[in-house]
């Protein structure tokens, strides 16, 4: 009801069954994961002011590629920077002002800084992500060849940068699964198929 009570939303966002409360602006940018039972506020009031009880609206900006964990609470006037970690069941009451920080507790606290990987150990860490996709695969009925130049990954005529997430060549219905299955551990490769991968199980 208010004039400025505007949800602006960005790209490749996920969300649940969250709860945002539009009252003040809400923000969210790209890349941003709302685990289930998330909830945003942005107000807060019961009892008269008079009476000396507290009232306050103010919006909520979450920045691009922040990942809120599951039944996390994001409270009026809270701003969280860029690629920051809110850990589940967090009560977020103030600015997370920190890129790259990891945030968690009631209320959250910055914790530390996302430490980023060497060339050596992305490598190391791309092997054992393909190793464990091998029985997922085989699971869903094949046996794919999937070989590593890291940061290129190759299955099939499909061809991806792990790191810059280009792609390019053939795809299919099994590039696709591998493809969905990269995305679980923040791979995100976006092509012009479908999200979901098409096979059907009996």
């Amino acid at each position: 009801m208010y004039p400025n009570a505007n949800f602006s939303i960005k790209d490749r966002c996920t969300i649940h069954n969250n709860f945002i409360n539009v009252c003040e602006p809400v923000v969210i940018g790209s890349d941003v994961g709302l685990s289930p039972d998330v909830s945003i506020i942005t107000h807060g009031y019961w009892q008269s002011v008079l009476e000396g009880y507290p009232a306050s609206f103010s919006g909520v900006n979450i920045d691009d590629g922040v990942i809120v964990g599951y039944r996390s609470i994001i409270l009026m006037g809270v701003s969280i920077s860029k690629n920051s970690v809110i850990g589940s069941q967090s009560v977020v009451t103030r600015n997370c002002d920190e890129e790259n920080g990891i945030y968690t507790g009631n209320p959250a606290k910055f914790r530390r800084h996302v430490k980023p990987l060497s060339k050596l150990e992305k490598h190391q860490k791309i092997e054992e992500i393909v190793k464990n996709y091998y029985p997922i695969a085989e699971y869903h009925g094949f046996k794919p060849e999937i070989k590593i130049d890291y940061p290129y990954i190759q299955m099939n005529e499909f061809r991806f940068n792990a790191e810059t997430f280009d792609y390019k060549g053939k795809e299919d219905e099994f590039t696709d699964d591998f493809r969905d299955y990269m995305r679980k551990y923040g791979i995100r490769i976006y092509t012009e198929r479908n999200f979901a991968s098409r096979f059907s199980f009996d």
